[in-house]
This record gives structure tokens, C-alpha cells and sequence, in this order.
């Protein structure tokens, strides 16, 4: 027996000697099972495609549009005139009517005829002596300085008399209105009407333009088309600057390059 080794025989334990061991509890239950696990199916969910970041996209081919020309007027509203018949820089004001009181004046100087008003709600207006005269193409403009609300400044025509005229007026709110005054009864043709050309309040700068032959006139304000009247029955008459208050602030308005033209 010497360095002999003893090696343990394998022990074959009959089956049913295991399973009455399992039954009668010498092995823990659990600790042994003969069945197959059954496996249970996890479902999956397929990933959600995530949407691929273009950091750089494409962008259309910028295309300009196309460029429009300042609006001007249109050329049967303001026909081509005539030759130059008269101008005026007013270096004098020996044609005007001029006037000097407390309660306003009108004065020439700096070539410009001025109107300035102290009272409220007054009228003042001077009229030129030369000439008289229906079919014109007129141009003046006026630089209000003094001039808010309803004040208005503006264009005398065709006087025939002193109750019988025509006025185109401007508003220092941006309105134009033309007065009809015959056998001293007023009536407004076209009643006061916004205009974006005329400019609102002061300082500013309004070119009031006339043109007229037989019956019909046509109003323009810095080269736009206002209005146009038909008149019956004053078709020929002196020419004159006005400016009026409405209210209690004084109202002063300068005139410079009044001309004439043929229509």
C-alpha cells in the first residue's frame, strides 16, 4: 500500500434514490431542477431614426426684384408749358400789395414776400397789379415757419374783384381745399383733403403749382396732381398770396420764385 493512493470509486446513485431525496426534502427545493428553463421573449423596440443635422442647408439663389422709378406725375395731369411770361424773385414789392399793423404784415425782403400774422382767426392777402390774365401755368413756393393745425397758406386766382376769386389753399395739417368766392358767397369745390405731398406743421417747403387754360385748372402740390376743377364763370383775373390763423398762434409764411408760364 505504500505511496499507494487511495482513488474513491464514482458512486452511481439510482435515480430514484435522487428523487426521493428531493421529495423527502434532504435537498433544498430549488437547488436542484431537472426541467428546462423556459425562455422568455423581451420585445424590442426598433430605434427611432434620428434625423440628420444639415448645419450648412442649401439656400435659393437670391433674386432681386425689380427696381421701380420714383413715382412721377403723369403727363396728361401736367402737360409741358408754355414760355416764361413773368418772374418774380420779389427783390421788390413794388407789384404787391403790402401792409404793416399790429395785428400782422406783409413785407418784401431776402427775396421773399412775407405774411405774418399775430391776430387769431385773420385773413391777410396780397394781390399782384400785373397781370391779369386766364390761362397761366403758375408756380410759387411757400416756406411755412410758423404753422400748425388748420393755419393755411396758399394761392390767390383769377380775382376779378374782391367777391370774385378763386383760393387754393394748403393746411399746416397736410390738407388741400380750393374756394370758390363769388358775389362774396363762399363755397368750397373741393373741401379739404389729405395730401402726402403737403408737408405738415413747419419749417417746410411746398411748390404749389397751377395750371390752367379755358375752364379747366389743375392743382399740384411739389410736382403731384391734387385735384382738378372746371369754373364756369371766373376765367380771368389778377393773382395773389394768402396765408390765414385759425386759432391763437401766429402764423408766418415766406414766398420766393413765383413764375409765370404760357400753358
Amino acid at each position: 500500500m505504500g505511496g499507494d493512493r487511495l482513488i474513491p470509486a464514482k458512486i452511481a446513485w439510482p435515480l430514484a434514490f435522487i428523487v426521493v431525496l428531493i421529495t423527502s426534502g434532504c435537498i433544498p427545493a430549488g437547488a436542484v431542477s431537472l426541467e428546462t428553463p423556459t425562455l422568455t421573449a423581451v420585445a424590442t423596440t426598433a430605434p427611432t431614426p434620428t434625423a440628420t443635422i444639415v448645419w450648412f442647408p442649401p439656400t435659393p439663389t437670391y433674386t432681386p426684384r425689380p427696381t421701380q422709378a420714383a413715382p412721377t406725375p403723369t403727363p396728361e395731369m401736367l402737360p409741358e408749358h408754355g414760355e416764361l411770361i413773368l418772374e418774380d424773385d420779389f427783390s421788390s414789392g413794388a407789384s404787391w400789395q403790402l401792409a404793416q399793423s399790429t395785428a400782422g404784415n406783409i413785407a418784401v425782403g431776402k427775396n421773399r414776400l412775407n405774411i405774418a400774422i399775430n391776430q387769431p382767426r385773420l385773413l391777410l392777402s396780397t394781390i399782384r397789379s400785373t397781370p391779369e390774365i386766364g390761362e397761366f401755368y403758375l408756380e410759387v413756393t411757400a416756406h411755412p415757419s410758423l404753422c400748425s393745425g388748420m393755419d393755411e397758406y396758399g394761392v390767390i386766382l383769377r380775382e376779378a374783384s374782391e367777391a370774385d376769386f378763386l383760393r387754393f389753399a394748403l393746411s399746416c395739417s397736410g390738407q388741400v381745399r380750393l374756394d370758390r368766392i363769388t358775389g362774396g358767397a363762399a363755397s368750397s369745390p373741393q373741401p379739404w383733403t389729405l395730401s402726402g405731398a403737403v408737408p405738415p406743421g413747419a419749417p417746410g417747403v411746398a411748390q404749389i403749382a397751377v395750371w390752367a387754360t379755358a375752364e379747366e385748372m389743375r392743382f399740384f402740390v411739389n410736382g403731384q396732381y391734387q385735384f382738378s376743377w372746371n369754373e364756369p364763370a371766373l376765367l380771368s383775373g389778377k393773382l395773389g398770396l394768402f396765408a390765414r390763423t385759425a386759432a391763437d398762434s401766429p402764423v408766418s409764411v415766406s414766398f420766393s420764385d413765383f413764375r409765370l408760364y404760357a400753358p
